[in-house]
C-alpha cells in the first residue's frame, strides 16, 4: 500500500450563514447577524481544493449534511417552519464544512491491527454541532468502507466532549512510518468553554488501539483558550517531523517537547515567540490554522488564508521563516474569507487521512473534472446571499434542500439523501 496524506475538505453547504453560534470563536461572534454569501463561500472552497491538486497533493471531499435537520427539530417537538429563533439557526448550520471536526484519524502504522482508524466526533459542547455526528458517521462509513484498510468508530459517549482532529496532531519521520500521536485537551478557562475532554481523548486512543508509549496527552494553555483558540489547531499544527506552535499553545510546553524529542529524535519544533507574534495576532490571522503539507518536490509548504498576509507581525515572521534553511520553504495564500468570517481557516476545512487513495471510495476523491462538476452545481443552485431573517422563509428551506439533492446526484451519492 502506498500511503500518502489525503486532505478531505468539507464542501461549504447552501445554508452557510452567520448566526454567531460558536461560543469562544471570536470571528463567529464578531460577524453574527451579517449577510453571508453561500455561493461565494463554496466556490472559494472549491478553488482551495483545486489549488491543492495543482500542488500535486491528494485531495478528497465530504458533502454538506442535510439542512435544515428535520429529525433534530422533530426531536425538539418543532419544525423548520415553527421553530423558535433560539433553535432555528442551529438546525440550518452549515458547520460540517469544517471537516477537521468530523473525526479523529489514526493511520495504519500507528494502530495495533494495521488499519486506519477514524472516530467520529460527538461535538456535544455546541448545540448547533451536536447533531452532526450521525450523518457524518454515515458519510465516513461510505468513504472508508473497505474494512481491510479502515475501521470507522461511532462517537465517544456525550458525557465527554470530543471535537475531532482539530485537537489532535501526529508526528512521524514520514507519513508511512509509525508516529507519535498527540491529543490536546482543554480545561475550563475564563469566559469560554474548553471543548475537548481528556477522557474523550483517552477513549479515542484506546479505540484506535494505539501504542501507549507513543501516545501523548497535552493540556492546551488557558491563555490560548481565553484568547479565542477554541481548538488546538488555532495555535499549533504538525506535519511529518515538524511541529509549528505558538509559544503559549500548551500548558506545559517544556514537558511536552521533551516527550516528543524522546519519542521522535528527528523532530523539528518551530516555536513562534509571543514577542514576535502575539496570541491575538495568531488568532486573528489563523497563522496556525494553515495546512502544513509535504510538497511532492520536497520540503514543506504552508497554505495560509489571506488574513495571514494582511497581519504585519505574522507576515514578517513568515518571510523570515521561509528565508531560512528550515523544512518549511514556501507559503501559499488562498482566499477563504467566507469561512474565516465564521471562524474557520484552511485547516478547519480539511480532515487529514494517511492512506492509499485507491482504498477510498472514488466518489469522495477530487480531480479537476469532478471539481468542475461540483462548481457547476454550486453556481446554479447555491444562493448568492442569506440574511438572518431569511432563515424564517419556507422558500429558502426548499432551495437549500434542492441544492444539496442536485449535488448528490452530480456525485452519484444519492444514498446520502
Amino acid at each position: 500500500m502506498s500511503a500518502v496524506e489525503i486532505n478531505f475538505d468539507g464542501i461549504i453547504g447552501p445554508s452557510h450563514n452567520y448566526a454567531g453560534l460558536s461560543i469562544g470563536n471570536l470571528a463567529s461572534s464578531a460577524n453574527a447577524q451579517n449577510i453571508s454569501h453561500p455561493r461565494e463561500a463554496a466556490l472559494q472552497g472549491i478553488e482551495k481544493m483545486r489549488h491543492n491538486l495543482q500542488l500535486g497533493l491528494a485531495q478528497g471531499f465530504f458533502v454538506p449534511l442535510a439542512r435544515p435537520d428535520h429529525g433534530w427539530l422533530a426531536d425538539l417537538g418543532t419544525t423548520a417552519q415553527d421553530a423558535p429563533d433560539s433553535i432555528r439557526p442551529a438546525a440550518y448550520s452549515a458547520s460540517s464544512m469544517w471537516a477537521a471536526n468530523a473525526a479523529t484519524v489514526s493511520p495504519a502504522p500507528d494502530t495495533k491491527d494495521g488499519r486506519c482508524h477514524l472516530t467520529v466526533a460527538n461535538l456535544r459542547t455546541m448545540p448547533h454541532r451536536s447533531h452532526e455526528w450521525a450523518d457524518t458517521h454515515t458519510q465516513l462509513r461510505r468513504a472508508f468502507a473497505n474494512g481491510k484498510y479502515f475501521r470507522v468508530h461511532g462517537p465517544v459517549p456525550p458525557a465527554f466532549g470530543d471535537e475531532g482532529a482539530a485537537n489532535h496532531m501526529r508526528l512521524a519521520s514520514s507519513h508511512g512510518d509509525k508516529g507519535v500521536e498527540i491529543f490536546v485537551y482543554g480545561k475550563t478557562s475564563g469566559p469560554y468553554p474548553a471543548r475537548q475532554h481528556i477522557e474523550a481523548s483517552r477513549a479515542v486512543a484506546r479505540l484506535h488501539r494505539l501504542d501507549p508509549e507513543h501516545t501523548l496527552f497535552a493540556a492546551q494553555s488557558e491563555q490560548a483558550i481565553a484568547a479565542g483558540a477554541f481548538h488546538n489547531d488555532v495555535v499549533a499544527v504538525a506535519n511529518e517531523n515538524v511541529l509549528l506552535a505558538h509559544e503559549e499553545a500548551f500548558e506545559d510546553r517544556a514537558e511536552l517537547y521533551t516527550a516528543i524529542r524522546r519519542l521522535l529524535p528527528d523532530v523539528e519544533i518551530i516555536e513562534v515567540a509571543s514577542s514576535e507574534v502575539s496570541l491575538d495576532d495568531a488568532v486573528k490571522s489563523y497563522l496556525f490554522n494553515a495546512q502544513l503539507v509535504t510538497l511532492p518536490q520536497g520540503g514543506m509548504g504552508l497554505i495560509l488564508p489571506e488574513e495571514a498576509r494582511e497581519t504585519p507581525s505574522v507576515w514578517k515572521w513568515l518571510e523570515k521563516l521561509t528565508a531560512g534553511n528550515g523544512p518549511i520553504r514556501e507559503t501559499f495564500v488562498v482566499d477563504v474569507r467566507q469561512s474565516m468570517a465564521n471562524g474557520g481557516g484552511p485547516a478547519c476545512l480539511r480532515l487529514r487521512v494517511v492512506a492509499d487513495p485507491a482504498t477510498v471510495d472514488p466518489r469522495f476523491m477530487a480531480n479537476e473534472a469532478r471539481l468542475d462538476s461540483i462548481a457547476a452545481v454550486i453556481k446554479k443552485c447555491w444562493a448568492k446571499q442569506i440574511a438572518p431573517e431569511d432563515l424564517r422563509k419556507t422558500r429558502l428551506c426548499h432551495d437549500i434542500e434542492k441544492a444539496r439533492e442536485a449535488l448528490l446526484e452530480a456525485l452519484d451519492l444519492e444514498e446520502l439523501d
